[in-house]
């Protein structure tokens, strides 16, 4: 995706390729056939979320924002219609700002006030690393210089990049007491029936010895779950998590401690998720806290080897 500016412009795309059309009219269709044969309120929603992703796939249109001396131009296309271009002059807006899309916190956008009342909202920023970098640039080719984006804990800009929270015994403590209130109430079935003599089932006797081993897990793990903090300065790779007992531990990486750094999918998110993994030598790994999109995992990426002195070579894509 080439969005970086082109000498004096500044381009931001949303674009969906052909097999991601494919794919999701294919899934909707999906959906549809379905929801044949289920219960009236389960086939209303598998058709309804159907035909929203068909709707999608077909309808759904390539956008482009080309920023460039007191103009933006967006053109939009549609699968089948003709293509819209828009001339919005410098002034015609009335106010400008960059916003933080609500679902997506590493997400970033250009939003424009015109002054006929209209709203318009972009593309997002690219590079996530670089919001600050692209705002400036934005102001500049509309000669404006209030715009001030949001904070953006990942910026190239900043001295410290954070990824996470910070980590605490809080939460496994939290953790703990839930798991001994579920282990709890599960022992009340298992009391009335010895109470009563009444005698257990195949799946509450497979579940009496499997239960404490997994409740066991739980507890034991309730404050590795939480997982970690990292904080990105300069020459170095500061790690912040917790013990098995709560109590914090810190790693300190530097560049020569790294073996290779790339970017894996983040097993813990149901939805399409990547963190930063950082190999040190001696077959140590770390993982980030969950990022974003592949496009800003890799954008991280890059700059932790940027900021460490990781050879390009030591660098996964």
């Amino acid at each position: 995706m080439d969005d970086r500016e082109t000498e004096n412009q500044v381009r931001l795309r949303s674009s969906h390729s052909r097999q991601e059309r494919l794919l999701g009219a294919g899934i909707g269709i999906a959906l549809l056939l379905f929801s044949r044969g289920e219960l009236a309120i389960v086939s209303f929603l598998l058709i309804a979320i159907g035909l929203v992703f068909i709707y999608k796939a077909t309808f759904d249109a390539d956008e482009l924002w080309t920023i460039a001396l007191d103009m933006v131009v967006v053109e939009r296309k549609w699968p089948f219609s003709q293509q819209s271009v828009r001339f919005i002059r410098r002034e015609d807006i009335s106010k400008i700002r960059i916003d933080r899309d609500k679902t997506n916190q590493t997400c970033f956008r250009l939003t424009l006030q015109l002054t006929s009342g209209d709203r318009l909202t972009s593309p997002p920023l690219p590079e996530i690393t670089h919001v600050r970098e692209t705002t400036a640039e934005i102001a500049e080719q509309l000669g404006i210089v209030d715009i001030d984006p949001p904070a953006n804990p990942l910026d190239a800009t900043n001295a410290e990049i954070r990824l996470g929270e910070p980590v605490g015994p809080a939460i496994g403590r939290g953790t703990r007491i839930i798991t001994l209130i579920i282990a709890g109430l599960c022992t009340i079935p298992y009391a009335y029936k010895f109470w009563n003599g009444l005698p257990l089932a195949i799946g509450e006797i497979i579940f009496l010895f499997v239960g404490p081993v997994v409740g066991f897990l739980f507890f034991r793990h309730a404050h590795t779950s939480a997982g970690s903090f990292w904080i990105v300065r300069q020459g170095e790779l500061r790690v912040e998590r917790l013990t098995r007992d709560g109590q914090p531990r810190v790693d300190t990486i530097t560049g020569g401690d790294v073996d290779s750094i790339s970017i894996e999918r983040d097993s813990r998110a149901e939805e399409e998720r990547y963190v930063v993994r950082v190999d040190r030598v001696g077959k140590q790994k770390f993982l980030s806290p969950g990022i974003g999109t592949q496009d800003e995992t890799r954008a991280v990426a890059a700059e932790i080897a940027l900021r460490l002195g990781v050879a390009p070579e030591r660098v996964r894509q």
